[in-house]
């Protein structure tokens, strides 16, 4: 049997087990620090651009408190979350015209959490036949927006809304 040794590989082996990484929620709040993806911001909760959208407008809703489940939250924190989902269903579509949303939270794991310890609600627009044969069989997704157009176009929506915004 060969042996393939990696010595400088044992400090990330034996830390990757015992450290917990950084949430990417908290990690966006970090004062000093704006993050472009962040498109709107509050005291209890914030609207950020998902990284890696299903498609061009997919936000989602983060209370600032790091919380991972509903009932971890306080009802002015559940508030704003329903709140600014409302919101963001409003100027997603004075932007984008959607035929529908998809608006989830996913809790847990097996729920299909990816950030399982920070609460958040995706909010999705979709359109009839939005998902192609690049979606289907070459497992692609086809967003014609950058993330930057897409931050810009919903920052001018939420000031175009106003005092409905609130």
């Amino acid at each position: 049997m060969d042996r393939l040794f990696t010595p400088w590989r044992l400090a990330y082996v034996t830390r990757a087990s015992v450290e917990t990484p950084p949430c990417i929620f908290c990690a966006a709040l970090k004062p000093g620090e704006a993050d472009p993806l962040i498109v709107h911001r509050e005291p209890r909760a914030y609207v950020i651009l998902n990284k890696f959208p299903y498609n061009n407008g997919h936000v989602m809703v983060v209370p600032n408190r790091h919380a991972g489940r509903l009932t971890d939250l306080e009802p002015e924190e559940l508030t704003d979350l329903m709140r600014l989902a409302q919101t963001m269903e409003r100027a997603l579509i004075a932007i984008y015209r959607p035929h529908g949303f998809n608006m989830g939270i996913n809790v847990g794991q097996p729920a299909g959490a990816g950030i399982l310890d920070h609460l958040h609600l995706h909010v999705v627009p979709r359109w009839n036949g939005d998902t192609s044969f690049m979606t289907v069989f070459g497992d692609t997704r086809v967003l014609p927006e950058e993330l930057a157009v897409t931050a810009d176009r919903i920052r001018a929506s939420l000031r175009d809304l106003g005092d409905v915004a609130r």
